[in-house]
């Protein structure tokens, strides 16, 4: 199931031939890292306590980054036993965010894994997605057990971004992940701007006439003589793969007066 977050636009502002582009966000992490709980306040500014962790389900919302509009849409995944059966999301998202507990060692160890399976995908389809690392859950800073450092070592092994985040208390920092995803795709995109090939021609210069070139006759051969012609070499600059330019934007209601109820999410107690 699908659900739909954000102010709905004016029928008027965005042409029906001109859709909005769209952004595909996973996230992924161990049980109980807190993966729920970040959606909700991404889309809602609210925190849950109290979540199945046995849900899965996909959301979108109209968001606006750097002035620039998309549809995100994010899923809220939730594996039993580490990323097994993973297709559903690696062939899906452009994005990953990777999350783990800062109070919580095995849901770091977890992470790695998400990330080796992440690198190995990457390397088999030859498409590389943006990957963030998130700690989460740093309002439990005195129960830390994962050193910030640990996370930043582990982010650089894999090329990925890192962050430290509470849904519980700030959601500049969380919306700011979700944005930071969607920028490095388009980043990726700007990279991978299909280009047409060019061709660089390298000419030598043409005598006015034929030179003959007469070659000693050796054991009886006939001498045979060549005509020495201008040359023209063309050297081919293979295009760019092409890639999706996405972009993004943000319109949700501004105040809980506003904000949207979370009828659709089974299982959540809404603080």
């Amino acid at each position: 199931m699908s659900s739909m977050f954000g102010k709905p636009r004016a029928s008027g502002e965005r042409p029906p031939q001109s859709p909005l582009p769209e952004c595909s966000v996973a996230i992924l992490g161990c049980r109980g890292a807190g993966k729920s709980a970040l959606t909700v306040k991404f889309l809602t500014k609210r925190f849950i306590s109290e979540y199945d962790p046995n849900l899965e389900d996909t959301y979108s919302s109209e968001e606006l980054v750097d002035q620039q509009p998309v549809l995100l849409k994010v899923m809220d995944t939730a594996d039993q036993d580490g990323p097994r059966n993973c297709e559903r999301y690696l062939c899906w998202a452009s994005a990953f965010l990777v999350v783990y507990s800062i109070n919580d060692r095995k849901s770091f160890e977890g992470c790695q894994r998400y990330l080796e399976v992440l690198a190995l995908h990457a390397r088999g389809c030859q498409r590389r997605c943006p990957v963030l690392l998130l700690g989460n859950k740093l309002d439990m800073e005195e129960y830390r057990q994962v050193p910030s450092a640990e996370g930043m070592s582990l982010a650089s092994r894999f090329g990925c971004l890192f962050h430290e985040v509470s849904a519980c208390q700030d959601f500049a920092r969380v919306q700011h992940v979700f944005h930071e995803a969607v920028r490095e795709v388009r980043r990726q995109a700007e990279w991978n701007l299909p280009v047409r090939p060019l061709f660089i021609s390298e000419e030598r210069p043409c005598p006015p006439v034929a030179t003959p070139v007469a070659l000693p006759t050796h054991h009886s051969l006939a001498t045979c003589t060549f005509n020495t012609l201008s040359t023209v070499n063309y050297k081919e600059i293979p295009s760019v793969a092409q890639a999706k330019l996405v972009t993004v934007k943000s319109s949700r209601a501004q105040s809980k007066r506003k904000a949207p109820t979370l009828t659709l999410l089974k299982g959540f107690k809404i603080f």
